[in-house]
């Protein structure tokens, strides 16, 4: 019978867990796939089905927490959300501190142990976050500070933090998380195809947005995205192009007019007047025409 692994030896599962999902074939994981991981010849399931805090039998602290997709205009069972210092929350299970998957999240915390974070993108699609590290614990609100970066870790929340430094950690959950989350969905939603010109490289496509995240109503929701190759993310940015509230593209005049090679040619002047060739199949993701009417506004006050 197999005995549970010592501290040095939970930690190296979980390097060799992290290591195992740098490795995975696409950007998101599902129930089997997570379920397939096999560890020092033992399968560890890295996911459970029903409980969102995961401790693997053979550990004594926590290995994995989970939040699942909650689609648009539903309430999610849980509010993991960012605190007023820029650090992100994770709700505890139930409200008993003492509850068994509580504990080891908590254990994970005093070991100082790092942790894996499935973040649900759609029904049963997750992306990873990892490392991510317990760094404090908020027993009246029922839940745990995590860290998302390495420069997150060593910040004690139960101590005053100032402005600057406030700033500092909100934009680092931005990058490690919210930034991630947005172009995994975005992504999804448009079928990992660039909204123009359909090209279907993930590694060349990315999430832009329609009123930028910096602006009043710049969300991270899909409504207020679209999935863009390399080029057009950047020829809208620079308003070489803009996109009418009707999902019709529109190119400047004087790259219209413009003689170059063949990028300037079949890349932007044969996309104007077109109307967007991928968009989302549910219609809540597809893009707001209020903030494409906003947006293209911008783009005809820079002409």
């Amino acid at each position: 019978m197999r005995h549970a692994y010592s501290s040095s030896g939970e930690m190296e599962l979980r390097r060799h867990a992290m290591a195992w999902l740098d490795r995975r074939p696409g950007r998101l994981v599902n129930y089997s796939f997570l379920a397939s991981y096999v560890y020092d010849g033992v399968r560890v399931s890295l996911i459970d089905r029903q409980r969102g805090i995961r401790k693997p039998r053979l550990l004594s602290a926590a290995l994995a927490i989970r939040t699942t997709y909650t689609p648009p205009g539903r309430k999610p069972p849980y509010v993991d959300e960012v605190g007023a210092d820029g650090l992100q929350r994770y709700m505890y299970r139930g409200t008993d501190p003492e509850h068994p998957e509580n504990t080891a999240l908590r254990r994970a915390k005093e070991l100082s142990l790092p942790l894996i974070w499935f973040v649900g993108v759609a029904s049963g699609e997750y992306e990873p976050i990892y490392p991510v590290y317990v760094i404090g614990e908020e027993r009246e609100q029922h839940r745990f500070v995590l860290a998302l970066d390495e420069a997150q870790r060593f910040i004690d929340p139960a101590t005053g933090i100032d402005q600057p430094m406030r700033r500092y950690l909100e934009r680092l959950t931005k990058e490690r998380l919210h930034q991630r989350l947005f172009r995994a969905r975005v992504l999804l939603a448009y079928r990992e195809r660039c909204t123009i010109c359909e090209l279907g490289h993930s590694e060349l496509l990315d999430a832009a947005h329609i009123v930028r995240d910096a602006d009043e109503g710049g969300d991270p929701v899909v409504s207020n995205g679209l999935a863009m190759c390399k080029i057009h993310h950047a020829a809208y940015d620079q308003r070489f192009l803009g996109i009418r509230p009707d999902l019709t593209v529109h190119v400047r005049t004087d790259l219209l007019e413009e003689l170059d090679g063949p990028m300037l040619r079949h890349g932007l002047q044969a996309v104007h007047n077109t109307k967007l060739a991928v968009l989302p199949r549910a219609r809540t993701a597809r893009p707001d025409p209020a903030r494409l009417e906003l947006r293209y506004a911008e783009f005809l006050a820079a002409m």
